[in-house]
């Protein structure tokens, strides 16, 4: 199924009363006002969705800054949203989906038959002339039955050996990358073998995703292919799940490494790559020998 929505396709289908449930997930690091710029406008009916209380678990040096919640949680909270069974959920921010693909794969992991991100969010709402609102909204609650595990995910161990047999690609500013900076996690650099692959680069200047091909091109150009198992990792899992969301809308499928980087960087056991080639110099880690882990696929 194509994650992406597009302003007009929304608008017809909300105008022919079809069943959609609207989230607005304003959320940016740095920024911690998500609910006072969705109380100022968004699209109506749109109900907010809290990223760090409602999409991710209590951070943890062991489990990262945003692990995910519990299913149960997420069930409970799709529930207050005002999913019920058979509906349509489009999910989106102002800041080219980077916060809103975060709800949009953990829907998908639940189960979810149809959960879309609308292209370009809020501006391209926006721009096209449409009314936003103000205030809160209160959903009817719903009764939606979400499961778990129908998207790939690896944990650490996993994350170490992909490079060995596919493609671990590193979502994050490529400063970050190469261990130039490091704003929020424990130590600087990168898992060993990743290729650099900025979420940033998903998107035009209007926050809107590039055309399928030309971000077909651009992840080949990276080294994906139909036949090298792909997966993703960024600083606690978020924008991952952004870069899942445009390879799947270029045709491929990417496993997400939820605790990513800030879950790595907080154990001394695990080695840290830095410089500009995936390989790179290992300034820290200790004896990790990375073993396979596990993966759900």
């Amino acid at each position: 199924m194509n994650p992406l929505m597009d302003v007009t396709t929304l608008r017809t289908r909300l105008a022919g009363q079809q069943r959609i449930v609207l989230l607005d997930v304003r959320w940016a690091l740095g920024d911690p006002d998500g609910h006072g710029h969705y109380l100022e406008g968004h699209l109506p009916g749109a109900v907010f969705v809290d990223l760090d209380t409602e999409l991710a678990a209590p951070a943890s040096p062991e489990r990262g800054r945003h692990p995910l919640p519990e299913p149960g949680g997420l069930q409970a909270a799709a529930r207050r949203w005002g999913i019920s069974d058979g509906d349509a959920v489009v999910a989106y921010d102002d800041t080219g989906s980077m916060a809103a693909a975060r709800v949009w794969w953990m829907l998908r992991n639940a189960g979810l038959a149809e959960v879309h991100l609308l292209d370009g969010g809020l501006g391209a709402w926006r721009a096209a002339g449409l009314p936003v609102e103000a205030g809160a909204v209160t959903a009817r609650p719903g009764n939606v039955t979400l499961g778990e595990g129908k998207m790939p995910v690896l944990d650490a161990g996993a994350a170490a050996a992909w490079p060995e047999t596919g493609l671990l690609l590193d979502a994050r500013a490529g400063e970050r990358y190469r261990g130039d900076v490091e704003p929020v996690d424990p130590r600087a650099g990168r898992i060993p073998g990743a290729v650099s692959a900025p979420t940033s680069d998903n998107v035009d200047s209007a926050g809107r995703f590039l055309p399928p091909e030309e971000l077909r091109r651009r992840f080949e150009a990276l080294g994906v292919s139909d036949g090298v198992p792909v997966a993703v990792y960024c600083g606690s899992g978020v924008t991952a799940a952004h870069e899942v969301a445009a390879l799947e809308a270029a045709g491929f499928r990417a496993a997400l490494y939820p605790g990513s980087f800030s879950q790595w960087s907080n154990n001394p056991d695990l080695p840290v790559a830095t410089g500009a080639e995936p390989g790179g110099a290992h300034p820290s880690g200790g004896n990790y020998a990375g073993g396979k882990g596990s993966v759900a696929l």
